[in-house]
């Protein structure tokens, strides 16, 4: 088995040469004028209908695509030289910058949001997260609803390509270790996005359609079916309903958006491999494997508790365990009933399915399948060397076996992922949120899943209550979670800049 050779060391790459401001802006200058012109569509929508706001996103995407054109034609003669010290700013840069742009139209169109508000949306809807501090989505324009879906989108599709072509190069919390599903070894950036964009984009595109025809089929309207799909192959959650999923009540819907979000979960390098492959390269992949028995065996501790307990029927209990399971494993965050009034275990279990995420490499949050296999054969080997302490134990992870480098890694950024959740949850109870409420209010937005536990921001609820100080922790949170926390972190180190 070929084990994962030891790449050099951050600081010294970081001691090479200035950083490329350039480049960083002509790309971010792309991505910018990418979201202005997407804000025709729902323009368009909402001009269809005779709502005014079509006005605020004209000029909302006038201002965004002019911005982003002027940052793009003052740095276009850039050397376009992307390597890791730019991918750390370009990175944590695009997710700041589209969310300000994003925001505008929540902020100036009829819903009446403050900039907190406003930016807490787009947040949320960047980093996929879910949260919302919008009341009444039932009687919400029709623009705000597809706008909403399309950052979610948007998002999704861009942190799988930053997760798969990026983040393996920056080795940050043991990512590396998807580097080793591709021959580019190099420490150039941008060849790499270059080769995984195009394919990750056509099977997301695929799965998007496949998803809205689906709901179509199953009795969504066409603009509910589109709106939904594009929240559920993103892992975003966001829904054209307070009531979530539930809204429908459809047993169908449910069953076709149960599927369809352990599909998002799964890497997208499977996929890739798939299409080479066939069927049997799904089931060689350790993190596939690994999500499937951990979401079987939560799906079954669900559906036997809300049995036993008289709770609902076997056929409510299987499908509604099966869908919280995959909502939350996901970090989708729909809802298709109030799950917080059928006890404290099932809130327990919910509680620590948020921590966990789905397979790196996907749309979805949380620490990973990836890094939870790896923390597991860490374990193995401790235990192993306690009973036979001179014996030689190699950590593995399926059948690779994973380098010390990586190991280490994983451990360092499981410590810092649990120590940033302590962290949010401590400063949101000193602002003056109840226990509960800071605790799921942190591992949600963290862990990017969107609704919390309690009335406030359970999945019946919002935070829009939240101060505006909340809210931009929580949106702090949302992009420290989304961004894998050392991408972010790595920028405040003053050796960063030198």
């Amino acid at each position: 088995m070929n084990g994962l050779k030891p790449i050099s060391a951050l600081p010294q790459e970081l001691r090479l040469g200035r950083v490329d401001y350039a480049s960083v802006m002509s790309i971010i200058g792309l991505v910018v004028m990418t979201l202005g012109i997407a804000m025709l569509v729902p323009a368009a929508v909402d001009l269809r209908v005779g709502n005014p706001d079509w006005q605020v996103f004209v000029v909302a995407g006038f201002v965004t695509t002019l911005m982003g054109g002027l940052s793009w034609l003052t740095t276009r003669k850039a050397a376009a030289r992307l390597e890791v010290r730019e991918a750390f700013l370009l990175t944590t840069l695009t997710w700041i910058i589209l969310a300000a742009f994003g925001c505008l139209p929540f902020y100036f169109a009829s819903l009446k949001l403050s900039f907190a508000d406003a930016y807490f949306e787009a947040m949320s809807g960047m980093t996929t997260t879910g949260s919302t501090t919008i009341v009444g989505l039932d009687s919400a324009p029709p623009g705000i609803l597809i706008w909403r879906a399309i950052l979610q989108w948007i998002g999704g599709v861009g942190i799988i390509v930053i997760a798969l072509a990026v983040m393996p190069g920056l080795r940050v919390g043991g990512m590396q270790l998807l580097q080793t599903e591709s021959s580019d070894r190099s420490e150039k950036i941008l060849p790499r996005v270059s080769a995984m964009a195009g394919t990750i984009l056509a099977i997301y595109c695929t799965l998007t359609f496949g998803c809205l025809i689906a709901y179509w089929l199953a009795g969504m309207t066409p603009f509910e079916a589109l709106a939904h799909a594009l929240t559920t192959l993103a892992t975003g959650g966001f829904s054209t309903s307070d009531s979530s999923i539930g809204h429908f009540q459809s047993d169908a819907i449910e069953w076709i958006c149960t599927v369809f979000m352990f599909a998002a979960s799964l890497p997208f390098l499977a996929y890739m491999r798939y299409l080479r492959g066939g069927l049997k390269a799904l089931g060689e992949d350790p993190q596939i494997r690994l999500f499937v028995i951990l979401a079987g065996c939560a799906a079954a501790v669900q559906a036997m508790y809300l049995i036993i307990s008289n709770t609902m029927g076997h056929a409510d209990a299987i499908r509604l365990s099966l869908f919280n399971t995959a909502t939350i494993l996901s970090t989708t965050g729909y809802a298709a009933a109030d799950y917080t009034g059928w006890g404290p275990f099932y809130n327990a279990v919910i509680f620590l399915l948020m921590f966990v995420g789905g397979c790196a490499g996907s749309s979805a949050g949380g620490l990973k399948i990836l890094r939870l296999g790896i923390i597991i054969a860490v374990l193995k080997q401790h235990l192993s060397r306690i009973i036979r302490p001179h014996g030689i134990f190699p950590v593995r992870f399926g059948s690779r076996r994973v380098h010390d480098d990586v190991a280490v890694g994983v451990s360092g950024f499981l410590f810092l992922y649990l120590a940033a959740f302590a962290i949010v949850a401590l400063v949101l109870n000193m602002t003056g949120l109840d226990g509960i409420t800071a605790l799921s209010a942190s591992v949600t937005t963290l862990a990017n899943v969107g609704p919390g536990l309690g009335p406030t921001i359970g999945p019946a609820g919002t935070f829009q209550s939240f101060t505006d100080l909340q809210k931009w922790i929580c949106s702090g949170a949302m992009l420290l979670g989304r961004l894998e926390l050392l991408t972010v972190l790595v920028l405040f180190i003053p050796r960063f800049w030198r």
